[in-house]
């Protein structure tokens, strides 16, 4: 099968083509009406969302402790899976191989590709531009370019968290106040540098929070939208980080991380074009409210 757009040999599969980035429909997908409502539904080839509702809370820890308001946003229920990234990016860059395991060895650039690729490919509108262009693909991820992506918040496609959003997630609640997403006890709820066996597990594979979110903490850590910064000790509303930095957060802590680096609020940062086999990610979306 060839790309209907450049004619490029394409791989058995791809819902993407490789060299040109544009989505791929079959013949079945391209038919009739029940295929077409079929694309609209949920499978386990793409992230399931779990609505998290608008609340307060109290981000961060210590002297940095500050007051967060976050609208309300839906996030996934796991880690981006290795077969989920497969499905739209038609290959798999992670050095511990397992279907269900998350997705690692991704750097930041890559994270917002896919969030565009599946904004399309669930025919949704992407967040992520680079001037008026949304097929990030075409620039290298260590190009100067990148410092010029834009997320549109108001659209309805697929997006990082934000810090707050993650920290907020993985907190459960405003009343909730583990130091885990979810307990008090790492071994519950973590794969950690103690228990890992020095690999990535299968997600959901842990007890999760108490708003059904799994792997907050452990298994691999994850990307967020935000410039890393010190965070500020004033009130904040939907906080989004700095409009300039050089670091990217990553939250969450992984397999290969201690105990300190895997709290709801232990923050670091790497650089956008970097990856390693204990940073991933998980999508979200804004809940944009139909005008009438």
């Amino acid at each position: 099968m060839n790309c209907p757009n450049c004619n490029s040999e394409l791989p058995e599969n791809f819902k993407f083509c490789p060299h040109c980035g544009k989505p791929i429909q079959t013949e079945a997908e391209q038919g009739t009406d029940s295929s077409k409502e079929k694309m609209n539904t949920f499978n386990d080839n793409e992230p399931h969302l779990i609505a998290v509702p608008a609340d307060n809370f109290f981000m961060g820890n210590g002297e940095s402790t500050h007051n967060v308001s976050v609208d309300s946003f839906m996030i996934s229920e796991t880690l981006v899976t290795q077969k989920q990234f497969r499905y739209v990016m038609g290959r798999n860059p992670s050095k511990l191989i397992g279907e269900n395991r998350p997705v690692e060895s991704v750097n930041w650039c890559e994270a917002l590709i896919y969030c565009n690729r599946l904004s399309m490919l669930r025919k949704l509108n992407p967040c992520y531009s680079i001037g008026n262009v949304k097929d990030l693909s075409t620039f290298d991820a260590g190009s100067p370019v990148w410092k010029r992506v834009i997320c549109d918040f108001n659209c309805n496609g697929y997006r990082l968290p934000t810090e707050a959003e993650w920290e907020y997630a993985a907190r459960g609640s405003s009343n909730q106040d583990f130091e885990y997403a979810g307990s008090n006890d790492i071994n519950e709820v973590a794969w950690y540098g103690e228990n890992s066996d020095v690999r990535t597990h299968d997600v959901s594979t842990k007890k999760p929070n108490s708003l059904g979110l799994y792997d907050m903490c452990g298994n691999v850590a994850e990307w967020c939208w935000d410039f890393m910064d010190v965070l500020p000790r004033s009130p904040q509303t939907n906080p989004r980080g700095p409009q300039l930095g050089t670091l990217r957060i990553k939250r969450g802590g992984s397999w290969l991380d201690d105990y300190q680096q895997c709290t709801v609020f232990f923050r670091s940062g790497s650089a956008p074009a970097g990856k390693s086999s204990n940073l991933g990610f998980r999508v979200c979306q804004s809940i944009i409210e139909e005008k009438e």
